[in-house]
């Protein structure tokens, strides 16, 4: 019984990835959204399996069950289909970071919400971490141009709420604005070393009252 269910499972599955090599109808079953989620998740298993450089298009669509046409109509080439992932995860990381930002007007608790927003993200899917972070594609012209735009976004929100609790000048405080976003992500790609034997929330929270702790000894006044 068990070997029949099985085999059961492993035809289901290969039924639902029945390749469009054969017959080209896979993806006219698949709605455009669909297919191209399906594409973009198999992109980031190859990417961060082998880098940017050492991904093929062969292999992304092999890991997708497509032929390799079905994929070019979707992404003419490895470098939109990699661009196209890494704004999908900073868009969503940018909506995670800011929704943490706006949860409170408390600014000392909006501290300990990014900082916790953060670490989730990398807890949900360090996949997407890596790949946004961690790539060899980081020098490329445009890849560091949306790392830079996400970035200043970040570090720009944060600076909002050290101005506004510090009374610090808008560089001044944007400068502090960098430092607290390098430490969430500095000490974050730290934190997916120690494999779970530290708590994310004990992690996030000591990074929160480091960073609040600086900032709340600034003086308030003008």
């Amino acid at each position: 019984m068990v070997h029949h269910a099985h085999v059961d499972r492993t035809q289901a599955a290969q039924s639902r990835a029945a390749t469009p090599r054969a017959a080209g109808q896979r993806s006219a079953r698949l709605p455009r959204d669909e297919r191209r989620a399906q594409l973009l998740a198999a992109a980031q298993e190859v990417f961060v399996a082998n880098g940017y450089h050492g991904a093929a298009m062969d292999e992304i669509a092999e890991t997708a069950h497509v032929s390799k046409p079905v994929l070019y109509q979707h992404f003419p080439s490895k470098r939109e289909l990699y661009l196209a992932l890494l704004d999908s995860h900073l868009g969503a990381l940018t909506d995670l970071l800011m929704g943490a930002l706006n949860s409170t007007t408390d600014n000392k608790e909006r501290v300990q919400a990014v900082m916790r927003a953060y670490y989730r993200f990398i807890d949900s899917d360090d996949q997407a971490h890596r790949l946004v972070f961690e790539s060899d594609l980081v020098n490329d012209p445009d890849v560091s141009a949306r790392l830079e735009t996400f970035n200043k976004a970040f570090a720009d929100a944060i600076a909002r709420v050290i101005a506004e609790d510090t009374k610090l000048p808008q560089l001044e405080a944007q400068l502090l604005g960098r430092g607290l976003a390098g430490m969430a992500q500095v000490s974050a790609r730290y934190w997916l070393e120690t494999d779970g034997n530290l708590d994310l929330d004990v992690a996030s929270d000591l990074i929160y009252r480091l960073a609040w702790r600086g900032i709340s000894r600034f003086p308030k006044e003008s």
